[in-house]
């Protein structure tokens, strides 16, 4: 059965004292997940939705917040939670969802690395934040993040991350930059199936796969136009069977 978001938000331990623990640690994990939601993106803006919304959200949740925590007091309350107890209690709660129906028995899953904005630090000598994500298509649900070392890149992270969901028969998707044999013979061994998108941008790999599909006759074939940017824009696609 679903695991509802405030019942995994409460098993993050609270890391404060117990004279600091003036309003619920998991009702306050919740309204800013909300806030975000909804488009917030400061914690003075986090305060703001907090204090407008609080009386209806706790009427919603059956929940008691007595007052909106100062911008000061939430980014306190925040940037203390143990990263990866919430990164758990996210999974766990993305694990108990029930799994969409899938197309022609593949359930797709899109593993791409994002930088997060305003990481970027010049004053300590940061550089910017990068975390790799797996969404799952069909329903728009983050299945697990999982952050890129500094002085790795999301070559490695990419298998570990589909070897840590623990899933089976699903199409991965990812960028060019991750063709490697390896990468292959991992996602292959996890049971599933792997699809990247190869560009202009590695032309011995493009080359090699044109010289592969030359000559061949395709299994499928379809086209697609859609208008965006101020233009229209064609995509098409041509499917070859692999071969072993």
């Amino acid at each position: 059965m679903p695991v509802s978001l405030l019942e995994v938000l409460r098993s993050i331990p609270d890391h404060r004292r117990r004279e600091g623990k003036r309003v619920d640690l998991a009702t306050v994990l919740l309204y800013a997940i909300l806030a975000v939601v909804a488009g917030v993106n400061s914690y003075r803006q986090m305060h703001e939705f907090i204090r407008i919304h609080r009386q209806r959200l706790n009427e919603a949740f059956g929940l008691e917040l007595p007052y909106s925590p100062s911008y000061t007091g939430l980014r306190l309350i925040l940037q203390g939670v143990d990263a990866e107890a919430l990164e758990g209690a996210f999974r766990r709660h993305a694990a108990s969802l029930p799994t969409p129906p899938a197309v022609e028995g593949l359930t797709a899953i899109a593993v791409d690395g994002k930088t997060l904005r305003g990481s970027f630090d010049a004053f300590n000598d940061r550089k910017a934040a990068h975390m790799m994500s797996a969404l799952r298509h069909a329903d728009r649900i983050v299945l697990a993040h999982v952050m890129v070392a500094e002085k790795s890149n999301e070559i490695p992270t990419a298998p570990e991350l589909i070897e840590a969901l623990g899933l089976k028969d699903c199409l991965f998707t990812l960028d060019a930059e991750h063709c490697q044999k390896k990468l292959f013979e991992r996602v292959i061994a996890s049971g599933n199936h792997l699809l990247t998108q190869v560009k202009d941008n590695q032309p011995g790999l493009r080359r090699r796969l044109e010289l592969g599909s030359a000559g061949r006759k395709p299994s499928g074939y379809a086209k697609s136009q859609t208008k965006g940017r101020n233009r229209w824009e064609t995509r098409e696609l041509t499917v070859f069977p692999a071969k072993a």
